[in-house]
């Protein structure tokens, strides 16, 4: 059983690496595609040169080799026999067509160089490898005024991610900020969700203008990642059904949201203001986490919140917890018995929330 589970993993990581070199090489094909047409137009003069110097003078395959690269490289050494009427004519046409394929090869070396190409090619190809060693990262489609506040908060809270972003425009200015992974392309289409490495990653956010579009990349990414969290922005409450109906985990309506936040500042200003204390908003210490529980002790050695100790060993406390349920219970009771899925909200300043982690950690150990 164990062999055959081994087995399987190790045949997903191989298709895994086989999609990230693909990828690799798709780039390098993209950026030397000139360079692959140049080299196919100087061979095919060069075995016509051959043949033709075979078929009419009656060369061997030496001499009409010879004879080729001499005319193609225009050094004017003497000929191996002299030409008739016929190869005169022939060699004639064959320095014309060369002229062609030299130009058009010179044309290809000095765009990939002056043009920035060469440049291009080594950027993408570093950022695409920075992205294949993300893994249980967030991918964010689109980096417009959501998408751009999104990344402000990731970048405070450390989190791996990639935009998605298909305006060259906004690529332009991600690239002026030189401190995120990205990726120019269209979240719609697979292979560029595939690039962004959709199968190994931990949450996707779509935040594209158009609610057709984000009904779109919910349905694909859903598809390659049964798994993944997926949370989608809605210009309209309509879309909410279908985009949920595609996969999405969560749907931000942004006038409801807009509209709850403004209203809550009229009524209670201060409880605002404590809460984005709360989610780090702000510079100040203090500081509430979402901590998952993945591997708990066995059925044997149930673990509740009262033997953890947080509080007398930590200084942080649990004031929510997420049962099997879906259920939030604020302040759960100390007896409350811990379970593989469940969800612990705790608050504290920094410091607390590290040793707590650390506490957990042992306690899961135990």
């Amino acid at each position: 059983m164990n062999t055959t589970r081994t087995a399987g993993q190790n045949g997903i990581k191989a298709k895994i690496k086989t999609k990230l070199r693909k990828r690799k090489f798709i780039i390098l094909q993209k950026y030397l595609r000139g360079f692959y047409l140049s080299f196919a137009l100087i061979l095919f003069v060069t075995l016509l040169g051959v043949g033709g110097f075979m078929l009419v003078e009656g060369y061997n395959f030496v001499e009409a080799f010879y004879m080729t690269v001499i005319t193609l490289s225009t050094v004017g050494y003497t000929e191996v026999k002299p030409l008739t009427d016929t190869g005169r004519i022939f060699t004639s046409f064959l320095i014309i067509a060369n002229l062609g394929t030299f130009a058009y090869a010179i044309s290809n070396l000095t765009s990939y160089i002056i043009d920035g190409n060469l440049k291009r090619m080594v950027m993408e190809y570093s950022l695409q490898n920075n992205i294949d060693k993300l893994k249980g990262h967030v991918i964010l489609c689109g980096f417009g005024r959501y998408g751009a506040e999104v990344v402000k908060h990731f970048k405070l809270h450390k989190v791996p991610f990639v935009v998605i972003e298909a305006s060259a425009a906004v690529v332009a200015k991600i690239q002026e900020r030189g401190d995120l992974l990205y990726l120019h392309g269209d979240a719609t289409h697979d292979e560029v969700l595939e690039m962004a490495g959709i199968r190994q990653a931990k949450s996707l956010i779509t935040t594209l203008p158009d609610d057709a579009e984000n009904v779109y990349v919910s349905l694909s990414a859903r598809q390659m990642n049964p798994v993944l969290r997926i949370i989608s922005r809605a210009l309209s409450q309509k879309s909410e059904a279908k985009l949920k109906l595609a996969g999405a985990n969560e749907v931000i309506t942004l006038e409801e949201m807009g509209g709850f936040f403004m209203a809550t500042l009229i009524g209670k200003p201060d409880l605002v203001t404590f809460f984005r204390i709360l989610s780090n908003e702000t510079s100040a210490s203090v500081s509430l986490e979402e901590i998952g529980f993945e591997h708990l002790p066995n059925d044997n050695s149930p673990l509740t919140i009262k033997q953890l100790n947080i509080r007398e060993n930590s200084g942080a406390s649990v004031i929510g917890l997420k049962n099997l349920a879906g259920e939030y219970i604020v302040n759960p009771p100390p007896d409350t018995v811990l379970k593989q899925g469940m969800q612990l909200f705790v608050l504290g300043n920094h410091d607390q929330i590290l040793k707590f982690q650390e506490l957990w950690t042992k306690a899961k150990q135990q």
